[in-house]
């Protein structure tokens, strides 16, 4: 019999204590949702281009140039992308040789003119001053006078053609070259070269550093 009371006492007891609720536990009403908004994944070269932006220092910062607009105020103005590119030692350089070939051009031209004029005349008898000066040239050498002027005439204009092509071409490539020669990694300054074995004298010259 006591088995019996004392088996009843105890699921009594585990009844009333199954329905007790915890103290330790916290019931809540809402759920804290999450306030970081999805980031979308960027590409690795602008990942890496926004920390180089971010930890360069500004005086190191790259300027780059289009090399399309350093082209075309080239063919406008021969010199022109020279002076768009910070170079401007070579504005003279190619206004100089721009301005040579146009006035041998220019120069061949008249010679042809004047040649061409005694040439007809020579062929038609009429009086020339140039021919009654000289009366032992024939047609044959002032033919070939005139031939000869007007080669160099055209040598002349095909190598200021060539020399206009060649302004617009390095105008285009130091536009492409700009942001190389502002690297900071890559940098061209002077140097003392010493031999090795001590056999010639120290020389000066170019040193070209890259850093990685």
């Amino acid at each position: 019999m006591k088995k019996i009371v004392f088996i009843f006492l105890l699921f009594l007891s585990g009844l009333a204590l199954s329905q007790t609720n915890p103290r330790d536990t916290i019931r809540l009403e809402h759920y804290a949702t999450d306030s970081i908004p999805a980031v979308k994944p960027q590409a690795e070269a602008k990942v890496v281009e926004d920390i180089e932006k971010a930890n360069a220092p500004a005086s190191l910062k790259v300027k780059k140039l289009n090399p399309t607009k350093a082209g075309l105020y080239s063919a406008v103005l021969p010199g022109l992308g020279q002076v768009y590119n910070k170079k401007y030692w070579k504005v003279p350089v190619v206004l100089g040789a721009v301005g040579t070939g146009v006035g041998i051009a220019v120069w061949n031209q008249n010679q042809y003119k004047k040649y061409r004029e005694y040439y007809v005349a020579k062929l038609n008898g009429a009086q020339n001053d140039f021919l009654d000066r000289n009366p032992t040239l024939d047609k044959v050498a002032l033919g070939n006078a005139q031939d000869r002027v007007k080669r160099q005439r055209d040598y002349a204009i095909a190598i200021t053609g060539l020399i206009y092509i060649l302004n617009i071409v390095d105008a285009v490539v130091d536009a492409h070259l700009y942001e190389g020669r502002k690297d900071p990694d890559l940098t061209l300054a002077p140097a003392v070269i010493y031999d090795d074995f001590n056999t010639n004298p120290p020389k000066t010259g170019l040193a070209l550093s890259f850093r990685f």
